[in-house]
Formats: structure tokens, C-alpha cells, sequence
């Protein structure tokens, strides 16, 4: 067996109102973002109370959370593209160190 190589990455993981979640989508794509993964119906509590998930019929009144990896210029511009935004929504974003085997997923 082959050794497992780590690269260092960066993990992003964006928690918004899902009538929002469309300017994130829009973010990660135009930034060239390779892949996400979308989180629907959070439920949970923060500054602006308790927000209950599954709603039925309205996806639009829950919190989703979009979960990415990149290199860490690329999250630093989306971190800039995402703070005017999050100056006027509700919304929070995540930033940690992580490590990924295969890098070639993660740049284009």
C-alpha cells in the first residue's frame, strides 16, 4: 500500500437563510469553487433565536448550510465576497484548517 499524503486545505461551511442560499451557490461557483455539499433544513439557535427545520412546503424560511474545502486563497476570496452580504442577512460562516489525500479533487 502506498503512503497517504496530506495537503493542507481550508474548510468553509456558509449557514444562511435558504432564500439566500442562492447568492452562496452563485459565490462558490464564480470563485470556481470544484465542489460543496448542501445541508438543508438546519435546526438550531443562534443571535436570532431558534429556527425549527422542516417546514413543510417552504424551504425558503429554513437555515441550509453549504459545507466546502479549497485552498486557502480561494476562501479568503470568498470570505470577501461573502461580508458585504452578511453585513445586511443573517447568516455565519465557518473557517477551519483541514487535510485532504487527494488533492487533485480539490484544485482545478
Amino acid at each position: 500500500m502506498k503512503n497517504l499524503n496530506l495537503y493542507p486545505m481550508k474548510k468553509v461551511e456558509i449557514v444562511v437563510r435558504g432564500e439566500d442560499l442562492s447568492f452562496v451557490i452563485d459565490l462558490l461557483e464564480r470563485a470556481d469553487i470544484s465542489g460543496y455539499t448542501i445541508v438543508h433544513n438546519l435546526s438550531g439557535k443562534g443571535s436570532h433565536g431558534f429556527h425549527e427545520g422542516h417546514l413543510l412546503f417552504n424551504e425558503e424560511d429554513t437555515l441550509a448550510m453549504v459545507i466546502s474545502v479549497m485552498p486557502e486563497e480561494k476562501a479568503m476570496s470568498i470570505l470577501e465576497g461573502l461580508t458585504p452580504f452578511l453585513n445586511k442577512h443573517s447568516g455565519v460562516v465557518f473557517v477551519s484548517d483541514t487535510m485532504v489525500s487527494r488533492l487533485e479533487k480539490f484544485k482545478k
